[in-house]
Order: C-alpha cells, then structure tokens, then sequence
C-alpha cells in the first residue's frame, strides 16, 4: 500500500515554517512570495500549529484584526492534525477529507518530515489509477 513518504520522495521534504511570534501580515507575505496556502509554525524545532489562508479569512479579516500587529499564534490552527511518513495515502485522503484539511503535516522520528496537501495526494492517487488503467490496457491487447 502507497505511503506518504513516496508523495514526499516525489515532491522533496522542503517545509516553509514560522514562529508563533511572528505577525500575520508576514506570514501571509511569505505565503504569497512562495505561492502556498499555509504554513507550519515551530518552536523551538517543534511544530506546535498550522497557518492557513483559512485562518486569515477567519480569523483575522472576517473580526477585522490588524494583520501587523496580530501575532501568528493569536490565529493559527491548533492542535495540529499530522500523520506519520509511513501513513498510507488512503489514510491520509480519509483523514483529510473527514476533518476538512487541505494541509498535513508529516512528523516522523526526528520531527517535521514535510508537509502534503489534498493535491498532493489526488496526483498521487490520478498517477496510480492511470498507472492500473495502463497495465490493464497493455494486458488485453498484448492478449489478442
């Protein structure tokens, strides 16, 4: 069964993170230079939430916050839904699907492993299917 350390041998391991500390308005500029919809929050090396354009929405635009002086931990998302490197990806899509999560952390034994997202694990998902429609195809015609 796929696990999700072949979405993250495919895509690299590269986490963008902040800290709790820093401020709405630069969490939301580093997530539009790097064209991301979120973004782990660490301590210390230790994921402690997830920041999302959801959260943004939420919890600071809809209340009219000031995004300068809102800090990252005010706003973001805890306790952190994550899944271990060796979760199957139907797991995760399950997971993801029930709580409504577009990010997922991967937390393996020496911490932060990555990070996947619903799109990831749909291409995931697409590449397997046409990979079987594939094998399928090639089987009944090199059967004639």
């Amino acid at each position: 069964m796929p696990t999700v350390q072949e979405i993250l041998a495919r895509k690299g391991s590269n986490v963008i993170a902040v800290t709790p500390g820093e401020t709405v308005l630069k969490a939301a500029e580093l997530m539009s230079e790097r064209g991301i919809g979120g973004l782990v929050v660490t301590e210390g090396g230790r994921l402690v939430g997830i920041f999302t354009e959801r959260d943004i929405l939420r919890r600071v635009v809809a209340p009219q916050r000031d995004p300068a002086a809102t800090r990252v931990a005010e706003v973001m998302t805890t306790p952190v839904t994550a899944c271990a490197p060796d979760t199957s990806v139907d797991e995760c899509a399950a997971m993801m699907t029930g709580k409504r999560i577009r990010h997922l952390p991967v937390v393996g034994d020496r911490g932060l492993a990555g990070v996947i997202t619903i799109g990831d694990v749909l291409a995931f998902q697409v590449r397997e299917q046409q990979a079987t429609i594939d094998y399928m195809h090639h089987f009944m015609f090199d059967l004639r």
